[in-house]
């Protein structure tokens, strides 16, 4: 199996879930804590390709920032609402899991145990 690798927030039950999911499997995959390193906009690219899904597919839309940066706007371009996810991680769906060219968002967590 190649490295996994968590999007990781602390304080979210489904994250922290999923991280004892796929420790109660043996694996124990890289953590990263984006809020505190977000991803990149080329990584969130990255993601969104691996998920098969636009940028509001992978937004919190129920979080302050979506509300009150306008996100909801049709007029913003996919740069724009790549660029806001890498500038207020918050926006993004947590837990994220990386492994074999696949991504997953672990909610429920179980959703992670397809691209293992």
């Amino acid at each position: 199996m190649s490295k996994v690798v968590i999007l990781h927030n602390p304080r979210c039950s489904k994250s922290r879930a999923t991280l004892a999911l796929l420790q109660e499997r043996g694996i124990e995959p890289e953590v990263v804590d984006y809020l505190s390193t977000p991803p990149s906009t080329n990584e969130i690219e990255r993601i969104l390709g691996k998920l098969d899904l636009p940028p509001r597919g992978l937004m919190r839309r129920e979080e302050a920032e979506y509300a009150d940066l306008d996100l909801d706007n049709p007029a913003l371009s996919r740069a724009q609402l790549v660029a806001a996810m890498q500038e207020h991680p918050r926006l993004i769906q947590r837990p994220i899991v990386l492994a074999n060219g696949k991504a997953a968002i672990g909610r429920p967590p179980e959703n992670v145990l397809e691209i293992l």
